[in-house]
């Protein structure tokens, strides 16, 4: 078998910002959609929570491949 587990294991693993990233945003809809002139308020924090999910998938991005080493 050629290749590295360690890209397939972070594959695997982007599932859950995926899952991250929908549920942030349909919790924002939600909330807009009740209260819409709330969503300047809480566009900031969509935000922040966006970066935060996306930063957590690129740092395993990057330990899978700093792991993985010269294989």
């Amino acid at each position: 078998m050629e290749g590295s587990v360690n890209v397939i294991g972070y594959g695997l693993a982007a599932i859950g910002p995926g899952i991250g990233v929908a549920l942030i945003f349909a919790a924002w809809i939600t909330a807009t959609a009740r209260q819409p002139e709330s969503a300047g308020i809480t566009r900031p924090m969509l935000f922040m929570g966006f970066a935060l999910v996306e930063v957590l998938a690129l740092f395993g991005l990057v330990l899978a491949f700093a792991l993985g080493g010269g294989n």
